[in-house]
């Protein structure tokens, strides 16, 4: 029986993937920053601990991760799920709009990692699974910051696949596409206060995709929640996992055009060694 860790644990991704690690026989700590709305979602369960965790709250985290211990003894699965989004031009976006949300999306994810990795540590075990997405890996215009949020949180995972392979603790970065949740609502998704005419015909555009794509995206949520338990399965799991033909046939088209690209500038790029 393993011990799943997941942030953002109240509703759309983390709530189904907590609910399928129940239906698995597993344990799991599902954190929100309401925690009774977690108990609303997934009701009692001897194998459920709902914690109270605000993920830009470092303090609150190394406590919830107390908690789960306590509970629980040991921490298998860690999910960095918790995040939002931000729509709008690079240079709509506020700074204070930046801030918070690389707040919660890049140093909240920071701040629970570090809170888990020690018990990770101490077992010798365990398998960190970070959510990102798509815009991760390519951008799109109209979600450069969100996406860059989303870059930071590959590189970080990148990183600490290498750092922690040794100790026998794995980490994967889940890049799903666009899913049928409420992503696209309020709930999840802010949008930037200002708006520049300039960008109508590039942001403005993504701006009414995103309205129309509401509650119409191809992928199935509860698909990328078994993905999930599949991937904790994994004797070996991927470094990163897409989720979604359109993550699919995004990442093959980003692939071939930083591959020609990379053929025409070629000889520039390598012409800058000395001795070249």
């Amino acid at each position: 029986m393993r011990t799943w860790f997941i942030t953002g644990a109240s509703r759309g991704f983390g709530a189904l993937i907590a609910e399928r690690a129940l239906q698995a026989g597993d344990n799991v700590v599902a954190a929100a920053r309401n925690p009774e709305q977690v108990i609303a979602q997934l009701g009692e369960h001897p194998r459920l601990l709902a914690v109270r965790l605000d993920v830009t709250q470092e303090a609150e985290a190394h406590r919830a991760a107390r908690e789960a211990i306590e509970r629980f003894g040991r921490i298998d699965v860690l999910v960095n799920n918790a995040g939002y989004g931000l729509l709008g031009a690079v240079e709509e976006a506020t700074a204070e709009e930046t801030e918070g949300l690389f707040a919660t999306n890049v140093f909240g994810l920071l701040a629970v990692t570090r809170a888990v990795l020690p018990h990770m540590r101490v077992q010798r075990s365990g398998h960190v699974i970070n959510i990102s997405s798509i815009g991760g890996y390519a951008a799109y215009a109209g979600w450069g910051v969100y996406g860059a949020t989303k870059f930071a949180v590959e590189g970080l995972s990148e990183a600490l696949s290498q750092e922690l392979q040794p100790l026998g603790i794995n980490v994967t970065v889940v890049e799903p596409g666009f899913f049928r949740t409420d992503f696209l609502d309020s709930s999840s998704l802010k949008k930037s206060t200002r708006i520049i005419d300039d960008y109508a015909e590039t942001v403005g555009a993504m701006r009414q995709f995103a309205a129309d794509a509401n509650h119409g995206q191809p992928g199935d949520p509860s698909k990328l929640a078994q993905a999930v338990l599949a991937l904790a399965n994994a004797q070996k799991p991927p470094r990163r996992l897409p989720l979604g033909s359109d993550t699919v046939q995004r990442i093959e088209q980003k692939n071939r055009f930083v591959a020609a690209e990379l053929a025409e500038w070629r000889q520039l790029a390598v012409s800058t060694d000395f001795g070249a």
